[in-house]
């Protein structure tokens, strides 16, 4: 055998290894998409479990339940008054369920409306700030903040951190 073929022969050897090791890691996983207030169907679904459970292993922590909801901006504000008792719009309002330390599960509600707003405000396209997003209720599980200019710069420098590792997952 030549030197390629040899080489081609581990590289589909380990990308099945890869895929087994993959497969491993997501059994009795949950990460679960729903939509409320409005039709959302998201693409890649299970890359993006994928990329969210590698997330999180790295992190130290094992995904729990994890539920993704889209909604509205009108859906995700009544929660903002009913839960948070603030009166504003906002893209993103995560809810920790978390019993222990190890494992991390919430639910994650994301409006639609304020993410392709953000996209265009940011010069984004919208997967991108949908992903970036997604990644944020992600870290506010895992146990940041971003309340201070300090903790949000920590989120911020997370967020790229995890984005950059997405074309691993989607192609």
């Amino acid at each position: 055998m030549t030197g390629s073929k040899n080489l081609k022969i581990i590289q589909r050897l380990l990308k099945r290894l890869f895929n087994n090791l993959l497969n491993l890691f997501l059994v009795n996983k949950s990460i679960l998409f729903f939509s409320e207030g409005l039709s959302f169907l998201l693409k890649n679904k299970k890359k993006i479990r994928e990329w969210i459970i590698f997330s999180v292993q790295l992190e130290k922590k094992e995904p729990g339940d994890i539920n993704y909801i889209f909604c509205n901006d009108e859906y995700l504000h009544n929660l903002n008054i009913k839960y948070l008792n603030h009166d504003t719009y906002t893209d993103i309002i995560t809810f920790n369920y978390s019993e222990n330390t190890c494992e991390i599960s919430g639910e994650i509600y994301i409006s639609i409306e304020r993410v392709k707003e953000n996209a265009q405000k940011y010069k984004a396209t919208f997967p991108e700030e949908l992903y970036r997003v997604m990644i944020h209720g992600v870290l506010h599980l895992l146990g940041y903040k971003d309340k201070t200019r300090i903790d949000a710069q920590i989120m911020r420098d997370k967020e790229d951190y995890y984005l950059s590792l997405l074309p691993k997952f989607i192609a």
